[in-house]
């Protein structure tokens, strides 16, 4: 059995205190009760419900959810269909195309992509709003959520398909009975990935974005520029709380899924 050596251990420490540290710092001066989030006067929980009254942020966190929900829905929809063609297609006219422009996405800077799309709604006078942050967050989460279905569907058994096939369903029942329940673990993560890509993104909703729609992170943006006030640090423990939820849910949900395969491929096995 190999033993972690004092470097390891060492860089590990690092590493993670590199990461995790500014975040823990954040969360204990959320409770800060001085205004100076540098300055350490006892804890209190004020800024919380100063954070609850504000509603400038409550407006833009709505937007942002709704964006979240809504764009990483069609992400996850148009991902996994291309995903689909992409694996089980096979050689197509087209077919180098179409994966380009689905992983052009994933290499083209975010400032590039903001700019052609803003010029695209100017262009087909498509007043921005919520609507085009939408559109414009499912267009480059898509390839995020094709790339992980697709590596799923690569290790996928088509033999559990090809017998539902010989039992009498049709292609369609044989995707939704057999194929969809098993790449699900995928989906979700997919779906998971675009939430949070939508969630944060600065850039391309800052091209997309119109007076009417403003998300949390062009609110957050330009509030700090006038300094960090408690309230951030509040909204932002707040969002690390709800991220951390969904992963751990993600991850027992994707647990006992993959539990829940083996089990249906040992009895599949042990029938045949």
């Amino acid at each position: 059995m190999n033993r972690l050596s004092w470097f390891n251990v060492t860089s590990l420490t690092l590493g993670f205190a590199f990461l995790y540290l500014p975040m823990l710092i954040l969360i204990i001066f959320s409770f800060n009760e001085s205004k100076l989030v540098t300055v350490w006067a006892g804890f209190s929980t004020k800024w919380y419900g100063e954070l609850l009254q504000n509603e400038a942020f409550l407006d833009a966190a709505w937007v942002t959810i709704k964006v979240a929900v809504l764009s990483s829905t069609l992400a996850t929809i148009l991902g996994t269909m291309a995903a689909y063609v992409l694996v089980r297609g096979g050689r197509f006219v087209g077919r180098t195309l179409f994966s380009g422009m689905i992983y052009a996405p994933l290499v083209m800077p975010e400032v590039i992509t903001g700019l052609s799309l803003l010029l695209l709604f100017i262009g087909i006078g498509l007043d921005r709003g919520v609507l085009t942050i939408v559109l414009a967050h499912t267009t480059f989460s898509t390839c995020f959520v094709s790339v992980v279905v697709s590596s799923r569907l690569l290790t996928f058994d088509r033999s559990l398909e090809e017998a539902a096939l010989d039992l009498g369903c049709s292609p369609f029942d044989a995707f939704r009975l057999v194929t969809l329940p098993i790449i699900a673990p995928a989906v979700i993560s997919g779906w998971l990935l675009a939430f949070t890509l939508s969630l944060d993104d600065l850039v391309i909703a800052s091209f997309t974005a119109g007076p009417s729609a403003t998300t949390l992170p062009i609110k957050i943006f330009s509030a700090v520029r006038l300094g960090v006030s408690p309230e951030i640090n509040a909204l932002s423990t707040i969002m690390i709380a709800i991220v951390t939820v969904g992963v751990v849910a993600a991850s027992l949900v994707s647990k006992r899924s993959m539990i829940r395969q083996k089990k249906d491929e040992r009895a599949a096995a042990i029938q045949a």
